[in-house]
């Protein structure tokens, strides 16, 4: 906008701010201040106009008073929201009674004696300051204007701390900061690359990395002994809350390193992050939980520990009940789980169990089935396929008390444990049993080490190709190597897994059957790592590491649901960026350059 004679840009000159516009207490009443910021407010009172000024660290009340400074007094009569001024003035008390005891400046006001004003704005599409007031797609294009608000800056100071700390923490354990590249090979790691033309090399693409995982491995093998990095990483998958095709990791690796060493290592990073963060003493050790007890319990390989509800299995009391649903399944490989519901019974409504059993059938389960206890037997349709015995066992497993509620399905095992874990945060989320400012982490260890892909018709690395199993599961790999439990761990943290690592395979040997088991040739692997297997050959040192999914850490630190409330610039769940419009076509003259030509199909 230019500037005009009736509203005039004036220039900085030699004005240097004295304080920011969070700063000024009662102390510094009778002295002189100039402060920058933002309109926030305005209250004009005829006499005497008030201005809210903001910025990054708060609001400081501006008096304009002609007694004080009449021209001034008559600029400001044309400021509005989100106007950038500059103010000089002196610091005076508020009157009594006119406190606000909400802010840090609210025991004083600014007598504004010069006005400067620094630039003007159009009508902002949302209120900056207040409710939000604008749907997702419209704050992300005005992203800049959504990042003034305290509450949104907040997170980024928060995570800008985090950064500041998790540095610090590793520095002082000897650990040092290597880049990797960005412009790397295309190497299968579980996710879709982003791919990268090369203009020098027509028709060869660049992969943009999904992690360091090769490259850390490397300084390993370079003897570089403790590395870390923030690293950028890029994954072209199907989005969601804490998903990103562009996200940070802390990405950590360790020589000479086994399970224990890494995680003590994370758990005292943990442990500093509550305490200087959240201000809140984490117990150590986290606690530790296999796999296999993870689903059997939780149904879920990122177990939420804030409430119990656990899953329990009475595969065998229903295979001796008369109901053929649960018996049949019993007798052919499936399983029967119950989940209790303390003083359920009363809370949920015929209609509300109805509605669970579609969400259960949505969820690809056959469906569900439930009972209230009560004081003599079941409120329930299966009441009288059970007989007193086995309706006694039953609520003696699941230590049940009249009133409460237990919800059955009958499955094959892995449907009936995913399904469970789902109904439990559901119950959970309708009984309010979760609460934000609550923090249960824990490692979940000994996972699978691969696992049967029906979309491949082979096995596929659980983690990633280069997780080393347990010693002790090495035998397995030769006849029945779906048994094998691998070196992994992963730390999860109120039902999200914020970090997962492995005992690294170092030996040339294994990490070559590695890839035989994963269907990966001779040939195709020397395509794909060459690079990496010729390294093995030069002494690589056992090793072990972990990657943070900080954004996700982070997120919770803040109390907020999507990862794309604590990066400054996301993208949609379509990945799109409604802020610059990427992605966008380019010019036939760059395609042509890089060796390129479009489908009709494509560009459609």
């Amino acid at each position: 906008m230019r500037d005009t004679e009736e509203h005039p840009i004036d220039s900085l000159g030699d004005w240097k701010r004295t304080h920011d516009c969070g700063g000024l207490r009662a102390e510094d009443i009778g002295n002189r201040a100039l402060l920058m910021g933002w309109v926030n407010s305005r209250r004009d009172m005829g006499n005497l106009i008030f201005i809210d000024l903001r910025d990054r660290e708060g609001i400081t009340q501006i008096v304009f008073d002609p007694q004080e400074d009449e021209e001034s007094h008559h600029r400001a009569r044309v400021l509005r929201n989100e106007w950038v001024v500059a103010v000089r003035g002196r610091v005076s008390p508020r009157l009594t009674g006119q406190e606000n005891a909400k802010l840090p400046t609210g025991a004083v006001e600014l007598k504004v004696t010069d006005l400067r004003i620094l630039n003007r704005t159009e009508t902002p599409p949302f209120q900056v300051d207040g409710a939000v007031d604008g749907s997702e797609n419209l704050r992300l294009k005005y992203r800049y204007l959504e990042l003034r608000r305290k509450k949104v800056f907040d997170n980024f100071r928060r995570r800008h701390q985090m950064t500041a700390l998790v540095r610090d923490h590793l520095n002082r354990h000897g650990f040092i900061e290597v880049e990797t590249p960005f412009l790397t090979k295309s190497t299968p790691e579980g996710a879709r690359d982003y791919l990268v033309p090369s203009r020098v090399h027509k028709g060869l693409f660049y992969a943009l990395p999904q992690s360091p995982q090769l490259f850390k491995q490397l300084l390993m093998i370079s003897g570089f002994d403790r590395y870390y990095q923030i690293a950028r990483c890029f994954r072209d998958e199907d989005l969601r809350a804490d998903r990103q095709p562009e996200f940070t990791q802390v990405d950590i690796e360790m020589s000479f390193a086994d399970e224990k060493t890494v995680m003590n290592i994370i758990e005292e990073l943990m442990a500093e992050l509550f305490e200087k963060i959240l201000g809140i003493t984490l117990p150590l050790p986290i606690p530790r939980m296999e796999y296999r007890e993870a689903m059997e319990r939780f149904g879920t390989d990122r177990p939420d520990l804030r409430f119990s509800m656990e899953i329990k299995d009475i595969t065998d009391l229903a295979e001796v009940s008369d109901f053929k649903v649960f018996k049949s399944a019993a007798q052919s490989g499936g399983v029967v789980k119950a989940i209790k519901i303390d003083g359920g019974g009363p809370v949920f409504s015929r209609k509300s169990l109805d509605e669970l059993s579609r969400l259960v059938t949505d969820w690809g389960a056959k469906g569900l089935a439930w009972a209230k206890v009560t004081e003599q037997s079941w409120q329930s349709s299966l009441d009288k396929f059970f007989s007193v015995e086995t309706k006694k066992a039953v609520n003696t497993r699941l230590a049940t008390a009249p009133e409460d509620l237990i919800l059955f399905i009958a499955d094959q095992p892995r449907i009936a444990l995913s399904v469970m874990g789902m109904l439990r945060l559901e119950l959970a989320a309708r009984l309010k049993l979760i609460h934000k400012d609550h923090y249960a982490p824990v490692w979940v260890t000994k996972f699978p080490l691969l696992e049967y892909s029906e979309e491949s018709g082979g096995l596929e690395a659980v983690h990633h190709p280069f997780t080393s199993p347990l010693e002790d599961d090495i035998p397995l790999l030769q006849d029945r190597p779906e048994q094998a439990r691998a070196r992994a761990y992963d730390i999860v943290l109120n039902g999200s897994e914020i970090g997962g690592g492995s005992v690294r395979i170092h030996s040339l040997a294994l990490q070559q059957e590695m890839f035989k088991l994963l269907g990966i040739s001779k040939e195709a692997a020397d395509i794909k790592f060459g690079f990496f297997l010729e390294a093995l050959k030069y002494g690589a040192p056992p090793h072990a590491g972990i990657a943070l999914g900080f954004d996700r850490l982070v997120a919770i630190f803040s109390g907020v649901d999507s990862i794309r409330e604590v990066i400054a610039f996301p993208k949609t769940q379509s990945a799109a960026c409604p802020l610059t419009d990427a992605p966008s076509k380019v010019e036939e003259a760059q395609l042509k350059e890089l060796g390129l030509c479009l489908t009709k199909m494509t560009v459609d």
